[in-house]
């Protein structure tokens, strides 16, 4: 079933221009708190060649609040989904579950579901489940469990079902429990109806940043199902299990609240990119432009978790939690090495009541390039693929494929070429693109814990800045290993 998401008459983004008029701004989007935020705002814009204008009309990355996903009126891209005419692919409750078995088919085999199983062998009585610095539930309004970071659902139904009972009882005193504080731990609640999510914490973490972590494990469940479908399922049986939709792709989300743990630019709402000259890129860009079609809203190129360019149509935009699931997905699967993968896929902040379809392909089995084609037909799949054809033959054609593979031998840089003395390590995120940097990890960050404890005193910076109550321009401090400063451009 097609999704028709563009005008007829749209057109793709040229490399040089404005994306879109500054007085149709004022008008397609909501007001922004960031309002210096104009052309080539978003992840992979360019100061010459900009491919994204903000999306004014999402959440502003400091906003507090999230939008209501339960809105059927919800917008996208600016535009009311009227207008954009958008159809619901309200996948049946079998066609999900066929994705399901096919994703874990595909991942049977391979090393990260052993690592997911094994912690998902865990016994929850024992002091090594405990000993976890955080855990993740979701559970249905009605207690079922759907799934938990450590250990099995069915051995924490009876805790899942303590919090769901907590809630209620909170609830009928009219009130809401957002989070509770005991013992050096944090147990963040968040209720996105039909389901709650729960986080429990005993790290630098905040409960801002626990309560942005739920919102991303809520959105990964929406891209696999669809608001439209989760609504259904439980508005026909509310004691329904979840699992049964889901089965196979609990691996997504365990690797996605891995990237929370280590990536900054999920903290950061940003995305890094490949280190590629300009002239280069453009290269690329252009080629990406001429290999389009009628139904291809995006054209994602990837290399490993650094994204080289986006182009999408005309008025259509893609925020940064979408792009960061699409980079979730690619790299929680090897099997997209194997050949042209072809899978449902729901953008939950562009439109969470449908399924685009997305052409997933390496330009080369062993190399790390990954071109993400975004369609609404879902019967698009061999005019993508002469899409990455051409793409190709254009690449090839013009010698960018050569700069291409020559950028990915020198992804990062070390510190030292920063020539700050004593620098250990730092991230720096360009308000004005959505991109953000940060060198390789020195020695002394490079072990796993001491990694995440890096990425902890980063989310306890972070926090500080962009506190609600009382927001901060840059703060300094000095601990028994390292010394810390963050500043931020938002106050003052």
């Amino acid at each position: 079933m097609a999704a028709d998401v563009h005008n007829k008459g749209a057109l793709w983004e040229v490399k040089n221009g404005n994306l879109v008029p500054s007085d149709r701004l004022g008008q397609d989007r909501s007001y922004s708190p960031t309002p210096g935020l104009v052309e080539g705002t978003e992840p992979g814009a360019g100061q010459e060649g900009a491919m994204f204008v903000h999306a004014q009309s999402f959440e502003d990355l400091s906003a507090d609040s999230e939008p209501n996903t339960d809105d059927k009126s919800a917008e996208v891209g600016g535009s009311n989904l009227g207008n954009a005419q958008v159809e619901a692919l309200e996948g049946d409750e079998e066609e999900v579950q066929e994705r399901g078995l096919m994703i874990e088919q595909e991942e049977g085999g391979k090393e990260e579901v052993r690592n997911s199983n094994k912690a998902k062998e865990e016994d929850v009585t024992s002091e090594t489940w405990r000993s976890h610095r955080k855990h993740m539930f979701v559970l249905s309004e009605a207690g079922k469990p759907i799934y938990t970071r450590y250990g099995t659902e069915e051995a924490l139904s009876s805790i899942m079902g303590v919090m769901m009972l907590l809630m209620s009882f909170v609830e009928d005193k009219k009130n809401i429990i957002r989070s509770i504080h005991a013992d050096g731990y944090s147990v963040v609640f968040l209720r996105k109806s039909p389901i709650i999510l729960v986080g429990v914490s005993r790290t630098n973490c905040s409960d801002r940043e626990l309560t942005r972590e739920l919102q991303y494990v809520y959105y990964q469940i929406v891209s696999l199902l669809t608001l439209t479908q989760l609504n259904h399922v439980f508005q026909h049986r509310q004691s329904y299990d979840l699992r049964r939709l889901l089965a196979g792709s609990e691996h997504l989300t365990d690797n996605l609240l891995r990237l929370l743990d280590q990536d900054p630019g999920l903290l950061l709402s940003a995305v890094m990119c490949l280190p590629l000259a300009s002239s280069a890129r453009n290269v690329v860009s252009s080629s990406l432009q001429a290999a389009r079609a009628k139904n291809l809203v995006f054209s994602i190129l990837l290399a490993g978790n650094r994204l080289v360019t986006l182009v999408r149509k005309k008025d259509q935009f893609l925020h940064h939690m979408d792009l960061h699931l699409l980079f979730n997905l690619v790299g929680s699967s090897s099997s997209f090495r194997e050949g042209e993968g072809w899978t449902p896929i729901c953008l939950p902040k562009f439109n969470p009541a449908g399924f685009f379809h997305a052409h997933i392909s390496y330009l080369k089995p062993a190399s790390d390039l990954c071109l993400i084609l975004v369609s609404t037909d879902r019967e698009d799949f061999f005019n993508l693929s002469d899409c990455k054809k051409r793409f190709l033959e254009r690449l090839r054609r013009r010698s960018a494929y050569q700069s291409l593979q020559e950028a990915l031998n020198t992804p990062s840089y070390p510190v030292s070429q920063v020539g700050i003395p004593e620098l250990r390590h730092f991230v720096y995120k360009s308000k004005s693109s959505g991109l953000y940097t940060s060198p390789d990890l020195p020695t002394p960050y490079q072990g796993e814990e001491e990694h995440e404890r890096l990425m902890g005193l980063y989310q306890y910076l972070h926090s500080c800045l962009h506190q609600p109550t009382r927001p901060l321009r840059y703060i300094y401090r000095c601990t028994e290993t390292e010394n810390l400063y963050a500043l931020s451009r938002d106050c003052g």
